[in-house]
């Protein structure tokens, strides 16, 4: 009993699963009826009255029917409602086992409308089929079904619009069909367009052979002409056949047959003409059955099937060919080549040349040392690397030094990494270091071959070696390398090379670099390039040398003095080097008060003359007076040029006419300064004017007339080095 109750257990869960979710819907009526008793009682059902509580919740008042129709509307309802899981049992229930299995596979598909339309496929639901398909745009699948239901026009235009990836396939699939239901013509029309007529047609033609050899002519494609060539030559219609061969170019073919009938020389024609490997190789084959060698050699040279060559050069004593076939061979060949030669002992150079073009380097010297052929040896060692095997490569070296070829040695010892051995040559031999061999030379901060310490050492060494060859830019590079700026520094500045001194010297942020830069800097003509004194200045400053930066003020302000008469800019130098020698810390302080007391006296001295000049409008007599009590000041000379102070009194008492007093003032002039550097300080026009008011000639000495320092293409230096100065 309990047996008979399961099957309606089940039922009443699984309607309960399909219609719990759901409201009552005619769907549900027409599901409920077909589960009563089938279609026929489709109209009553949905005239019939059920209890509220019945509809959507699957009451088990429910008569049910057992039959298959049942579970076939059950499952055509799922194809509606998409409850797969549903309609498995259903299959299972209407023993559809192949429904069963497409729709298990069909699990793979991530659309459920794909997974739904499998099953609307097995249930001869087309239509819904097609829909769900377009639904979820499987356009693949949908050309599938529409291949499968024999709707092919469909099907190539689904392929056409969504589904190219499958065009050809399409294409070929609907000729099958063609060609199965005796519609040829349109079958080789879509095999051409499937791509799949050079093997599909001639197989669907091949019982009309006119028709064949005619749709073959019409096509002109060389496929085809080869493969039909083939079939006249079963036939042994060998003339047809050599003429489609010709057609389709297959010169190995045409080589073959004319072989074949005997006549090799049209064959030998054909080879030499196009050059086609098979064929040469073909032909080659023949002349070797015919004892013809040379012609053999040839054509196996022209199919490149060079180790033929080399057994026929070999067996029949070509050595002269045999050489240039093992050249152009594998290094294997190269090498059995080189052995022949070897052993015969004869022409040991070809055997040397073939061991070092097989690249057995190892065996090419050892021949080329015991055989003394230098050239061969040379002609080695330029191929030899890093890679390469150390004791070779420093028995070629020696080989070299013996021979005086020292940079060949030198290459060869620095290959070698014997880099110790190789700067070591160099100097004994006074070789130039490159830049090539430096380089070679200079090992990585990553390499295992040296300790940092000796690496270090070997850079400063090579530095060592290109100062004294007069390499100064390369042994700067070299010190920097090893870490000694310093060096580098002096090498750099013997090299005279003012832009990169500069720049060395802002890179390299060193307090002794930027003291040896502006050193040097002050040795060049820094009076006339602003850049160069601004450097100066910035250097002496960076590198915290204010006394020397003191010494280049007091430089600039005797500059302003003597080339330009300015001592207002000369009193703002003097300034600047006061205050830089007072925040100096120097060795010797007793030095360093002597100097400012130095540079004092020559600020109050200056500043006296500048005081006397700038009143001299207002009171020309204080002026004066000021000017004659500077003459007698005892540190005078070394503040103010006698010149200045002597040119500006002559000129006052010539201004007021007061002659006598002038020349007195003239005649001392002439007394400290050259005649010839008179016109410095006065014109000539006050020198005559001196000389016509006490009535004396003018001195032939005074006639020549100077160019005065002052003059106006200097003003714009002058304003440039003013600046420089006033703003360090």
């Amino acid at each position: 009993m309990l047996g008979e109750h399961i099957p309606m257990a089940l039922l009443m869960l699984l309607v309960r699963l399909v219609f719990i979710k759901f409201p009552a819907s005619a769907d549900e009526v027409q599901m409920r009826v077909a589960f009563q008793g089938g279609e026929e009682e489709e109209e009553e059902g949905k005239n019939r009255k059920f209890p509220e509580h019945e509809l959507g919740t699957g009451s088990p008042f429910f008569p049910i029917s057992h039959s298959e129709a049942v579970w076939e509307n059950m499952a055509r309802m799922c194809v509606k409602t998409q409850r797969l899981d549903v309609a498995k049992i259903c299959l299972g229930n209407m023993g559809h086992a192949r429904g069963a299995k497409a729709l298990r596979e069909a699990e793979q598909e991530p659309e459920q409308e794909a997974r739904v339309a499998v099953l609307a496929i097995q249930l001869g639901m087309l239509e819904d089929a097609e829909r769900l398909y377009k639904a979820c745009k499987r356009y693949d699948l949908l050309n599938k079904f529409y291949q499968a239901s024999n709707q092919w026009q469909k099907a190539i235009e689904t392929a056409e619009a969504h589904d190219r990836v499958h065009l050809r396939t399409t294409y070929y699939n609907y000729a099958k069909h063609l060609e199965a239901t005796g519609e040829q013509s349109l079958a080789l029309t879509h095999y051409e367009k499937s791509d799949t007529h050079r093997f599909e047609v001639p197989r669907m033609l091949s019982e009309d052979l006119q028709a064949l050899e005619n749709y073959v002519n019409k096509m002109k494609d060389k496929s085809l002409w080869k493969w039909w060539a083939q079939y006249l030559e079963s036939q042994s219609d060998m003339e047809s056949a050599l003429k489609y061969y010709t057609l389709a170019q297959d010169y190995f073919s045409l080589v073959r047959v004319h072989c074949f009938r005997g006549n090799v020389q049209k064959a030998a024609e054909i080879a030499n003409e196009t050059g086609n490997w098979a064929a040469s190789y073909h032909l080659a084959r023949q002349y070797e059955s015919q004892d013809e060698i040379k012609q053999a050699v040839h054509f196996y040279t022209r199919a490149q099937a060079f180790n033929n060559a080399i057994r026929l050069c070999k067996e029949n004593n070509l050595d002269d060919q045999l050489m240039n076939l093992a050249l152009l061979s594998s290094p294997e060949d190269m090498i059995e080549a080189a052995c022949y030669y070897e052993e015969k002992g004869e022409q040991m150079d070809r055997a040397v040349m073939l061991y070092h073009k097989a690249g057995h380097f190892s065996k090419a010297l050892e021949l080329a040392f015991a055989t003394q052929q230098f050239g061969a040896l040379q002609l080695i060692a330029e191929d030899l690397d890093e890679k390469s095997d150390p004791a070779l490569l420093a028995r070629c070296s020696d080989f070299f030094i013996e021979h005086a070829q020292y940079e060949k040695a030198m290459e060869l010892l620095l290959t070698a990494k014997k880099y110790h051995e190789a700067l070591q040559l160099c100097l004994k031999q006074n070789l130039t270091i490159t830049e090539e061999m430096a380089e070679k030379m200079t090992v990585s901060k990553d390499s295992k071959d040296l300790s940092e310490e000796s690496r270090r050492e070997l850079l400063e060494q090579i530095a060592d070696c290109c100062m004294r060859q007069g390499n100064y830019h390369m042994a700067t590079k070299k010190y920097t390398q090893a870490g000694n700026k310093l060096k580098a520094m002096r090498a750099l500045l013997k090299s005279g090379d003012t832009e990169k001194i500069v720049f060395f010297a802002g890179v390299s942020r060193q307090r002794e670099i930027y003291i040896m830069a502006a050193n040097y800097l002050q040795s060049l003509d820094w009076r006339k390039d602003p850049e160069i004194m601004k450097n100066i200045i910035s250097f002496y400053t960076k590198g915290r040398a204010l006394d020397l930066l003191a010494g280049f003020y007091d430089a600039c302000a005797q500059v302003e003095i003597d080339e330009y008469q300015n001592y207002e800019k000369a009193q703002g130098a003097l300034t600047e080097a006061y205050k830089c020698l007072s925040k100096a810390k120097t060795r010797n302080p007793l030095e360093q008060e002597s100097k400012l007391a130095h540079l004092q006296s020559k600020m109050t001295l200056i500043k006296r003359f500048t005081h006397a000049r700038r009143v001299y409008s207002e009171d020309p007599k204080e002026a004066v007076r000021q000017c004659e009590l500077l003459l007698a000041e005892q540190d005078f000379d070394n503040a103010i040029r006698h010149g200045d102070v002597l040119g500006f009194l002559v000129e006052h008492y010539v201004q007021v006419g007061e002659f006598h007093m002038a020349y007195r003032y003239l005649e001392e002039m002439q007394k400290r300064i050259p005649p010839m550097n008179l016109s410095y300080y006065v014109t000539r026009q006050t020198i005559e004017a001196v000389h016509r008011g006490v009535g004396v000639p003018v001195s032939q000495t005074l006639v020549p007339e100077q160019i005065r320092h002052s003059s106006m293409e200097n003003k714009e230096v002058e304003e440039e080095v003013a600046d420089e100065v006033e703003d360090p």
